[in-house]
């Protein structure tokens, strides 16, 4: 059967690897995005708000896919708002794909705070036992993942595709702009220790410097999406993924000091956050771009430190169970230090970092 995806989101750092692995694999690739122009070759974009189910209509009209795949949200000043405004962008897609009654299946991507809460209580109240698995139940609290499930499967029963959710954790990958780029911001950050002298300091917090945790690489949650988009057995259910290994900051951040060639400072007991760290560092960022003909001068089109702090500051320990994709026959796996090592060897060829 001929595979035509519909990708939320191509420019993220989700979208981007997705389609860039389906491509690979034969698909004919249509790419939903708001404003950036197509990067991609052999992606048709579309440039379309999902905020607007009228005009989003408009630009889909003519398109059949067998495959949608959400990699895109929204981040809004309170979860009330993130509840109303990505539900909503996930309830204008499904209905603007609806009359054509072409979908197959569709694919959301969420992420951990399925299990840990949103940002507004983050890590806080009572949370599920490590390994985080994906028969525990909700929390009791309001969580706009929860209302783009939802929306997914209530259009399931209406439009009759199958369904799967993926649920990462923090993602390591090549993209630009992204609100969720730890690898970038922490490449960005490195350099400025490095050019200035500054202490290369982990920003999170003892928890996190001492526990065990993991991440996703985008090519593997690129593979995996693909994977239960096409598997039967795996479709109409709920995934974690991420990359098979499980580490300690206070292993990995030295091996990171040592790729950019700098020490990694001592610990000093307690966060640090880049917010604070990076504040004012705009005018160092541009000097560096501008000695060493980087592309982007502007520190903020690069870094999300929020994000990052809140990752790395959490209380608890997140170590995060794959055993229901290895039963269902997904057994693929990446090394970490070698997903930042990838992403940063990239960077640098890319001109993004010295």
């Amino acid at each position: 059967m001929s595979r035509t995806a519909l990708i939320a989101g191509v420019t993220g750092i989700v979208g981007n690897n997705l389609a860039r692995q389906l491509l690979a694999n034969g698909w004919e690739v249509h790419g939903l995005a708001r404003h950036s122009a197509n990067n991609i070759e052999g992606v048709n974009f579309i440039a379309a708000d999902l905020l607007d189910p009228t005009a989003l209509r408009a630009s889909l009209a003519n398109l059949k896919p067998s495959h949608v795949f959400l990699t895109t949200w929204l981040r809004q000043p309170t979860e009330t708002e993130n509840i109303r405004i990505n539900s909503a962008m996930v309830r204008n897609l499904l209905e603007a794909v609806a009359p054509v009654e072409s979908v197959r299946h569709v694919a959301l991507v969420t992420g951990l705070k399925h299990y840990l809460g949103p940002f507004e209580a983050y890590g806080k109240g009572k949370l599920p036992a490590t390994p985080f698995r994906e028969e525990q139940p909700r929390l009791d609290i309001e969580n706009f993942y929860y209302a783009q499930e939802d929306e997914v499967f209530a259009a399931a029963e209406r439009q009759n595709f199958s369904w799967t959710i993926h649920r990462p954790h923090t993602i390591i990958g090549y993209a630009l702009g992204n609100a969720m780029n730890m690898g970038v911001t922490l490449a960005v950050y490195a350099n400025i220790c490095r050019e200035t002298g500054r202490p290369f300091l982990f920003p999170g917090s003892a928890t996190q410097w001492n526990s065990l945790t993991d991440m996703t690489d985008a090519r593997l949650l690129a593979r995996h999406l693909e994977w239960a988009s096409t598997t039967a057995v795996a479709h109409d259910h709920a995934f974690n993924v991420v990359n098979g290994d499980v580490f300690r900051w206070n292993w990995m951040w030295p091996r990171l000091a040592t790729w950019f060639g700098i020490e990694s400072a001592p610990f000093p007991g307690h966060a640090t956050p880049l917010e604070q760290q990076l504040a004012g560092a705009e005018e160092i960022w541009s000097n560096i771009a501008k000695s060493h003909n980087l592309i982007e001068p502007n520190l903020h089109n690069l870094a999300s430190a929020w994000h990052t702090d809140a990752d790395l500051g959490r209380p608890i320990e997140v170590v995060t169970d794959m055993s229901k994709s290895r039963k269902f026959g997904f057994l693929d796996y990446q090394p970490t230090d070698e997903s930042f090592f990838d992403l940063f060897t990239r960077l640098r060829h890319e001109r993004i970092i010295p």
